[in-house]
């Protein structure tokens, strides 16, 4: 089996959910070029992470051998979490502060998911190319939980940059909280869960559980927020329409 096969099986699952969010966008869809942009920021996402990551761990915040559930929580937090979600929001700032495109509610979701998909797509390569003996068991967890994870992980981010920006008032600062805070948390949530049944076998089962009902949280809240996001702009091109 070809490396470039491997690749592109590795690839695809996160070019499939980003066609399904541009898709979803039903009023003024991105250009094709600018959610390619997103993408490979969100893949260039995947360094800046680094670099906030190893300092991190350098300064006692997780370690590379957690041997505690606590241990696997402040790495979830430290060394995943806290750090991929801060270099995605940079990567979405940067992609949209001066993007004439950026003028609905909903686009924030897609710029976001696009910035969360490359990431995953860069990481899904790197773990896929490391475990070639593994290659079918890691591709189709990945593609079923991981990169899945990162999409939810980018709507919530997308959804509360679109309500800072757009909705603003007084709970713009809420908003640009939970900008970056939402994701964190999911993230956080979402990888401490695996983390800790590898320290915690005997709850390993209640905690597969927890997982699976988690991702069934993610994803009925996401799409909500882009059922509400998608309400709001038809709101807007209502009033718009009724004052021409």
């Amino acid at each position: 089996m070809g490396i470039g096969f491997i690749i592109f099986t590795a690839v695809v699952p996160a070019l499939v959910l980003l066609f399904y969010i541009w898709k979803k966008d039903k009023y003024n869809q991105e250009p094709p070029m600018q959610l390619i942009r997103a993408f490979l920021y969100g893949v260039c996402a995947t360094w800046v992470s680094l670099g906030i990551s190893m300092p991190l761990r350098s300064m006692g915040f997780f370690a590379d051998a957690p041997a505690t559930w606590l241990d696997e929580i402040r790495v979830a937090l430290f060394g995943a979490g806290l750090p991929e979600e801060t270099a995605k929001l940079l990567m979405l700032w940067l992609v949209v502060r001066r993007n004439k495109y950026f003028d609905e509610r909903m686009d924030g979701v897609v710029y976001a998911a696009a910035v969360s998909l490359g990431f995953a797509a860069l990481e899904n390569v790197m773990y896929v190319t490391s475990n070639l003996d593994h290659f079918f068991y890691v591709s189709i967890s990945r593609a079923l939980l991981a990169i899945p994870g990162h999409f939810f992980f980018g709507v919530l981010m997308g959804y509360y940059y679109s309500l800072a920006h757009f909705e603003g008032g007084e709970n713009k600062r809420l908003y640009q909280v939970l900008t970056l805070a939402a994701p964190v948390a999911a993230h956080t949530a979402f990888d401490a869960v695996l983390m800790v049944m590898e320290v915690a076998p005997a709850l390993s089962y209640v905690l597969f559980a927890v997982f699976f009902l988690l991702v069934h949280l993610l994803y009925k809240r996401s799409s909500r927020h882009i059922a509400d996001l998608l309400a709001r702009d038809e709101w807007q091109k209502g009033r718009e329409v009724f004052r021409v």
